[in-house]
């Protein structure tokens, strides 16, 4: 079993930055292939990032490429989503996820979620 839990979340302006973490608990951290997620009102929940269990792969959304950067600290049991140019359509509940296979860009592909944290960008 793996714990997740987001932190970051906020309101911010358009063109602004956030950097959100998520932490994990449970099992070995450092096995698990790590997504972001998020999902705005009445949209389904639409994959963002991806990173592999070393943090040496990594596959992005095109709505965020050279926007988002994904990475992660094994030691500390967290991974990490910068983000930079925020736009209003970022608008969401982010989700970090985990799986014990390589990155995975469907959310039923992974087995682990965490509660979410809302971000919100005004224009």
């Amino acid at each position: 079993q793996v714990q997740l839990v987001e932190s970051g979340g906020g309101l911010v302006q358009a063109g602004g930055s956030l950097r959100l973490s998520c932490t994990a608990s449970g099992r070995t951290f450092s096995s698990y292939a790590m997504g972001w997620f998020r999902q705005a009102p009445g949209k389904e929940r639409e994959f963002v990032v991806g990173i592999s269990w070393s943090g040496g792969s990594t596959y992005y959304a095109d709505s965020v490429k050279g926007r988002f950067t994904i990475s992660r600290d094994n030691v500390k049991n967290t991974v990490y989503l910068q983000m930079n140019s925020l736009k209003s359509e970022d608008t969401a509940v982010y989700y970090c996820a985990a799986r014990s296979h390589s990155i995975g860009s469907y959310y039923t592909q992974y087995d682990y979620w965490g509660q979410g944290t809302q971000v919100t960008v005004s224009s």
